[in-house]
């Protein structure tokens, strides 16, 4: 039987996964939903990783969450300079 750490760690893979796809798949990605997600997914993978320990994949998802949120910033001063 498969305990919760690991669905919520499949969950941040299908997130990862799944922007990922909307990257590839789309001209031109909202940057917001593609961060956000990555983000998620980042966030549901240390989760998983706090209770199933691999310290590798561990600093790979404070990366992964780090760029998600760099990408989350330059987005809305890109916003923010659009509107002015």
């Amino acid at each position: 039987m498969t305990d919760w750490a690991t669905f919520v760690g499949f969950g941040g893979m299908i997130c990862i996964i799944a922007a990922y796809a909307y990257l590839t798949w789309r001209d031109t990605p909202n940057p917001f939903v593609l961060h956000f997600t990555n983000l998620a997914g980042a966030a549901l993978l240390t989760v998983s990783l706090l209770v199933h320990m691999n310290w590798p994949s561990l600093v790979l998802e404070g990366f992964w969450a780090a760029i998600a949120l760099w990408g989350i910033g330059k987005a809305l001063r890109e916003r923010k300079a659009k509107s002015t």
